[in-house]
């Protein structure tokens, strides 16, 4: 069967229907921020989702899944940034095609629904199918050959090519151990007109040969002597991307070629006004406005560190390509609507946060462009200086970094194209130099990766505050213990506790372990595992031994304050959307006993009307006393019953779901009986975080109670120095503020008339300097509004000048040079005022007719202002 021109819409579509059809559960795509997963920097592969499945951590009510996942590659291990625009398949953000199979079918299944799907459904001629196997996989072989037919000259094995035992294309690990077997990948031919030969071969990194799919086969579990023992249920995880299937079914070389990219990329050339429509810097326009995008609508935010420094280092590297095409102002984010018309119909998500990914875009756009220029200046002399020959400075490449947030990477890219490297190591030993000048210690928090393989811990918090249990384990400095003695830090894992672990912006309990040698003061909750809590702390006296049995206590005070703070926020959030609309949504929070912080997403500053009204309705929720519920239910009754759940945040098939109030969200802290214990709900802050992310604080309880009271007492002592009751005491601040800026105009009326005079006075110094006047002369107690006033009037009056006049106070001088228009060709105001200002240890600088100057040396200054006539005499 000839193959047909399809959209990647219908391909996408195609694939997930052909394996709903052989009993595949079509699962959504998970965010790409891998929750629960601190290996991973973003999702990758469509596997990733499905990683506790395959471990058996984790079980679904379905054995057969597939999905289109959205994966991102631009950070840690999996980085294809810098190749991105250069190479014909390389993405930050692409989609990959999965069926998987969690212990159901295997090799013969997975290979036929291959190639039925391939062959019979997307048309592809099977005489341009070529095959790669494991050497060692003669099962998989024979299934080629035998049951499928592909002849054995195109069925290719490939050993161990990597120099080691199971270093192979074709043989995949999770790691150095754990599951892993052998893989089987299909290639497209693309034909003779394409340099390349076929995999194996010393030509195979041509692109006449392009995989297409990846078969991979878990049917090992290597253990740490590196003996493969076979698995009890072997398992099957596939992968097809549908950028590179696209090229192919579209008859095209490259995945810029394909539908998506031809209409993101004429975007990119309308709002760069760019006429080249082969140019690099459109293909990366348009990658990047996907991997930008999509990050944003999960979650991800632009800053300094981890996933959010990644997400703005795409955004600089985008508007830097912006740049190299001409443009000189924020564009990049006028191209959201073209994406959102492309995928919004198969990812939902993006259009729901559409008017919020593209606002926040053009809030990065502003501040980059606000230093783009400067530093591309510094970045173009170095390299003119380099003209093409040597390494570019690191230290240069850290000031690019530190002053004008210019990410590594972009400086490499632009180095990369002049043919320059750029020295890393020099760079790397700046910022190492910075981090340890920045570095501050920090409090006690436990070990990361603590070793434990006991039982878990049985948590009671929800119904108890006191709990007696049994010491499983305890560390030190990280490392298993058999005791902790009297002043010694460290960590104590109970088989049954009521201590609540840190989870979902609720902080861990705190509190005390008694038991019969020993008392252990807990100072934080925190998870070593997924079920086993961690109580850190400090032994306060005597001694604690594994196998003690302790009367686990958690600070009812803290508690009952922390649990008010997290059911208000609760409250808050619906409040929140009520307020200012549906597509608030949360982005981080905090809760202690001290008060709740919550992050959402929101382009704008709240006003004060709307502060009031989201406080408002949260205390009406109070006042109403309703019981508040907690229910176990599977996922998909909590997602019918209306409960709003975390975008992106990772589920089991059981889920736990919070009533509060009108509230009703997924939760797994702990709670309030009834919304009106938690007594008074305040908000203390309202502030901006990030772009499109704004950050509320808010306290309850007998904490917004002494906050009241607190503003209260202020209030009374604004009354009694205004000696009028409290009422009004606004109309008497008015009163005195009207007052104040009275006597402000006045007084720079007399300093304005003060100047004046002393002016007038000073035309007598002036000196005739080869028929041109100049004046430089100290104004007492003059500001900077009376020193440009006295300048212009002196110019005026002494026609043809240069004049400079100067003041101090409080150990600053200011300065300010005046040069009259007939001289500003010889003479200029910005030359001479920073010629003053370095004798006085200062600088500046301004227009040439005017300009302004400081230093902190005022001592020097008679010295700086007697040498102006001759400087002007220099120039005449």
């Amino acid at each position: 069967m000839k193959s047909t021109t399809m959209s990647s819409a219908e391909i996408r579509e195609k694939f997930l229907r052909f394996f709903e059809s052989k009993g595949h559960q079509i699962v959504e795509s998970s965010s790409l921020v891998p929750h629960a997963d601190p290996t991973l920097l973003f999702t990758n592969a469509g596997m990733n989702q499905f990683k506790d499945v395959f471990l058996g951590f984790d079980k679904r009510p379905y054995q057969r899944a597939t999905t289109s996942q959205k994966c991102v590659r631009a950070g840690g291990k999996h980085n294809d940034l810098e190749n991105v625009g250069y190479t014909a398949r390389h993405h930050t953000f692409f989609e990959m095609l999965g069926n998987f199979s969690f212990g159901d079918y295997f090799k013969l299944e997975a290979i036929r629904y291959a190639w039925e799907l391939l062959v019979d459904v997307y048309g592809l001629p099977a005489d341009r199918l070529w095959v790669t196997v494991y050497a060692e996989d003669d099962e998989a072989y024979s299934i080629w050959t035998r049951e499928i037919g592909v002849p054995a000259e195109r069925v290719i094995r490939i050993g161990d090519n990597k120099g080691a035992r199971y270093a192979s294309d074709n043989f995949w690990m999770m790691g150095d151990t754990g599951p892993c077997g052998p893989c089987t990948e299909i290639f497209y031919d693309h034909g003779e007109g394409i340099a390349g030969g076929p995999p194996g071969s010393p030509d195979e990194e041509g692109d006449r040969y392009i995989e297409i799919w990846n078969n991979v086969f878990m049917q090992f579990n290597r253990d740490e002597a590196g003996v493969m023992h076979p698995l009890p249920k072997p398992s099957v995880d596939t992968g097809m991307g549908l950028e590179r299937t696209a090229a192919v079914l579209q008859h095209v070389h490259s995945n810029y070629e394909i539908d998506l990219f031809v209409r993101l990329i004429a975007a990119a050339a309308r709002e760069t006004s760019s006429a080249d429509m082969d140019s690099p810097s459109l293909r990366v326009l348009a990658d990047h406005i996907r991997a930008c995008s999509f990050l944003l609508a999960d979650g991800v935010i632009p800053g300094n560190e981890g996933r959010g420094y990644v997400l703005r280092r795409i955004i600089r590297r985008a508007i830097r390509h912006g740049y190299k095409l001409g443009a000189r102002a924020a564009f990049f984010h006028r191209m959201v609507p073209d994406l959102v018309a492309e995928m919004g119909a198969a990812y939902p998500e993006l259009v729901g946060s559409q008017e919020r990914v593209s606002e926040v875009l053009r809030q990065e756009e502003v501040r980059f462009f606000e230093t783009i220029e400067h530093g591309m200046s510094l970045l173009e002399s170095e390299l003119a200086a380099l003209a093409g020959d040597g390494v570019f400075s690191g230290a240069t490449a850290f000031k690019l970094h530190d002053t004008f947030g210019f990410p590594l990477d972009l400086t490499a890219d632009v180095c990369r194209e002049r043919g320059v490297s750029v020295d890393v190591a020099a760079f790397d030993a700046a910022m190492a130099q910075q981090k340890e000048q920045a570095r501050a210690a920090g409090k006690f928090r436990m070990a990361a990766a603590l070793d434990y393989s006991g039982p878990e811990t049985a948590f009671h918090g929800y119904d108890a505050l006191d709990f007696n249990g049994q010491v499983l384990a305890l560390y030190r400095d990280g490392s298993p213990v058999d005791e902790l003695r009297e002043g010694e830090l460290g960590v104590v894992v109970l088989d049954q506790t009521p201590f609540y672990a840190e989870s979902g912006g609720q902080v861990g309990d705190r509190g005390v372990l008694q038991g019969a040698q020993g008392i252990f003061a807990v100072e934080d909750t925190q998870k070593i595992q997924a079920a086993v809590f961690g109580h850190q702390g400090v032994v306060r006296t005597g001694v604690v031994v594994v196998g003690d049995r302790v009367a686990a206590r958690v600070d009812v005070v803290a508690r009952a304050r922390t649990v008010r703070n997290h059911s208000a926020t609760h409250l808050m959030h619906k409040a929140l959307r009520e307020v200012l609309g549906a597509h608030v949504q949360q982005k981080g929070s905090l809760v202690d006993p001290e008060k709740t912080r919550f992050d959402f997403a929101h382009n704008a500053p709240m006003s004060a009307d709307e502060i009031r009204r989201v406080e408002r309705i949260v205390n009406d929720e109070i006042l109403a006393n309703a019981a508040a519920e907690a229910r176990i239910m599977a996922i998909d009754d909590a997602r019918k019953s209306g409960a709003m759940m975390l975008f992106g945040e990772k589920y089991g098939d059981q889920v736990r779901v919070q009533t509060i109030g009108s509230s009703i969200e997924f939760c797994g802290g702990v709670h309030v009986r009834r919304t009106g214990d938690i007594g008074l709900f305040k908000i203390v802050s309202e502030t901006g975080v990030a772009a499109g992310v704004r950050r509320v604080e808010a306290v309850t309880g007998d904490v917004a109670l002494a906050l009241v009271q607190q503003q209260q007492t202020m209030l009374a002592e604004a009354a009694a120095a205004f000696k009028a009751p409290i009422a009004e005491v606004p109309a008497k601040l008015a009163q005195v503020l009207d007052n104040v800026r009275s006597l402000e105009k006045e007084l720079a009326r007399l300093k304005a008339k003060l100047a004046s005079a002393q002016g007038d006075d000073m035309l007598a110094q002036a000196v005739d300097v080869k028929g041109v006047k100049v004046l430089a002369a100290l104004m007492e107690g003059a500001d900077v509004n009376a020193l440009r006033s006295a300048v212009d009037k002196l110019r005026d009056k002494l026609k043809s000048a240069a004049v400079v006049v100067a003041s101090t106070s409080a150990g600053r001088v200011t300065l300010i040079a005046g040069v009259t228009a007939d001289l500003t060709g010889r003479v200029k105001a910005g030359e001479l005022v920073n010629m003053v200002a370095r004798q006085v240890g200062g600088k500046g600088g301004g227009r040439p007719d005017m300009a302004q100057a400081g230093g902190n040396e005022p001592e020097k200054l008679p010295a700086a202002l007697a040498s102006v006539a001759a400087w002007v005499a220099e120039r005449l």
